[in-house]
C-alpha cells in the first residue's frame, strides 16, 4: 500500500507548515490567546482563502472533494502552533453534521457561507451528567405550534462565544441515555433566552455554559430527522476524534523537538544532559511514541469513512487510546527533563503538555475508548 501524499497533499502540508511558522511562533501564539476572541478573525479569513474551510467537503455541497487524509495533514501542523482558531467545532464538527444531514436549504444558507468564512458554529451536546455518554441528554425539546422550545443546560461548549449558529442535542423522546429520541437542532447563537457564561480553557481556548429557558425554534431549525440524531453526532464526534489525534501527533513533534534542543544545551556537571545515557533512552522512547501515534492516525483517517460503522467506530477508538497513552508519555517526559520550569506559563512545553492533556479527555479518554473498542471488537 503505498501511504505516501500526493502532489497537492504535500502542497496543502507546504501551505500549513508555512502558515504556522509564519502566524504561530510561541509569543505571537500567547498574544492571540489574550485577546478578546482568542483567535484572530485575519487567520480565519486566510484560512478561507486559502480553502481549508472547504477542502474536507464535497463539490456537491460546495467544498473542494477531500476528506479526512486533508484534515489529518492541516491539524497536525495546527498541533505543531497551538492554532487557536475554532476550525475543530466550526468545520468538522458542525460543518460535518450539516453535511451529513442538513438539507439543500440548510446547507446552501449554512455550509455555503462556512466555507467562505463567513459563518462559524458549536456544538452543544455534553451535559453535567454525560461524561462521555453522547445519548445522556436530558435538555428537552417539546412541540410548539410548528416549531420546537428548548429548555436545559449545556456544558463546556466550544466556540460558543464566537458562533454565529449553535447546533444543539436535544431530547425529543425517549428516556435519559436512550439513543433514540435525540435531535439536533441549528440554533441563532443570540436566540432569546439563551445565557451563556463564557471562559478561557485550560489550552488557552474558549468555551461557555450554555442555559436554554423556552428558546423558541421553527420546524427548519431541526437539522436530519426528528428522534434519530445520534448517528449523525457518533459519525461526528469520531471524524472530530480523528482529526484531534492529528493535531496531538503535531504537538507531540513539536514537545519532543523542544525537549531535544534542551538537553542539548542544559548542563550539568560540566556536560549537557543529553550526553546522559538515561535521558537518551527517554528521548529514543518519546519519539517511539510520537510515531506509533502518527501511525494510529493515519489509519484512522484512511478508516473514518469507511462504509461498516464498526470499522469506522473501531478506527476511532483504537487511535484515541494510543493518542492518549503517547502524549502523556511525551508531555509527561518533557516536564520531567525540563525540571520545574517545564510547567510555566513562559514555556512553550506547558502549553502543549496541557494541550495534549485536553485532547486526551475531549469525546473520552483512554480508558472509555479501551471499553469501547473491546464492546465493538466482541459485538463483531
Amino acid at each position: 500500500m503505498d501511504l505516501s501524499l500526493s502532489d497537492e497533499q504535500k502542497q496543502l502540508q507546504d501551505a500549513a507548515e508555512r502558515f504556522v511558522r509564519d502566524k504561530y511562533a510561541f509569543e505571537n501564539r500567547r498574544k492571540i490567546a489574550a485577546t478578546e476572541k482568542g483567535w484572530l478573525p485575519e487567520n480565519w479569513a486566510q484560512m478561507a482563502e486559502l480553502g481549508w474551510l472547504g477542502m474536507a467537503f464535497s463539490e456537491e455541497d460546495g467544498g473542494y472533494g477531500g476528506g479526512p487524509i486533508e484534515t489529518m495533514i492541516v491539524m497536525e501542523q495546527f498541533g505543531k502552533g497551538l492554532v487557536l482558531e475554532p476550525f475543530l467545532p466550526t468545520v468538522v464538527l458542525g460543518g460535518g453534521m450539516i453535511a451529513k444531514a442538513g438539507s439543500k436549504a440548510q446547507k446552501e444558507a449554512l455550509l455555503a457561507p462556512m466555507i467562505e468564512g463567513k459563518k462559524q458554529f458549536a456544538f452543544a451536546w455534553l451535559e453535567r451528567q454525560s461524561r462521555y455518554n453522547l445519548a445522556d441528554v436530558s435538555l428537552k425539546a417539546t412541540k410548539e405550534g410548528n416549531g420546537w422550545s428548548l429548555s436545559g443546560h449545556k456544558g463546556v461548549v466550544y466556540n460558543a462565544p464566537s458562533a454565529d449558529n449553535i447546533i444543539v442535542l436535544a431530547r425529543t423522546s425517549g428516556s435519559a441515555r436512550e439513543e433514540k429520541g435525540l435531535t439536533l437542532f441549528v440554533v441563532d447563537a443570540k436566540a432569546k433566552g439563551i445565557t451563556r457564561r463564557d471562559y478561557p480553557t485550560q489550552d488557552s481556548l474558549r468555551a461557555s455554559e450554555l442555559t436554554f429557558d423556552k428558546v423558541s425554534v421553527g420546524a427548519d431549525a431541526v437539522l436530519g430527522k426528528v428522534d434519530d440524531a445520534f448517528g449523525v453526532v457518533e459519525d461526528a464526534v469520531d471524524h472530530a476524534i480523528v482529526a484531534l489525534c492529528a493535531e496531538a501527533t503535531g504537538c507531540m513533534d513539536a514537545i519532543n523537538a523542544a525537549t531535544l534542543e534542551y538537553i542539548k544545551t542544559r548542563k550539568q556537571f560540566g556536560v549537557p544532559i543529553g550526553k546522559f545515557q538515561v535521558l537518551q533512552h527517554r528521548m529514543v522512547d518519546c519519539f517511539t511514541n510520537a510515531q506509533e501515534a502518527r501511525s494510529m492516525t493515519l489509519m484512522a483517517s484512511l478508516k473514518i469513512d469507511d462504509k461498516d460503522s464498526v470499522v469506522r467506530r473501531k478506527a476511532a477508538s483504537g487511535a484515541k487510546v494510543q493518542i492518549g497513552k503517547s502524549g502523556k508519555f511525551c508531555g509527561q517526559s518533557a516536564v520531567q527533563m525540563h525540571g520545574g520550569m517545564g510547567v510555566t506559563d513562559e514555556l512553550s512545553v506547558s502549553h502543549y503538555f496541557k494541550r495534549l492533556t485536553m485532547i486526551d479527555l475531549m469525546f473520552g479518554n483512554q480508558q472509555h475508548h479501551l471499553t469501547r473498542y473491546s464492546n465493538l471488537a466482541m459485538a463483531a
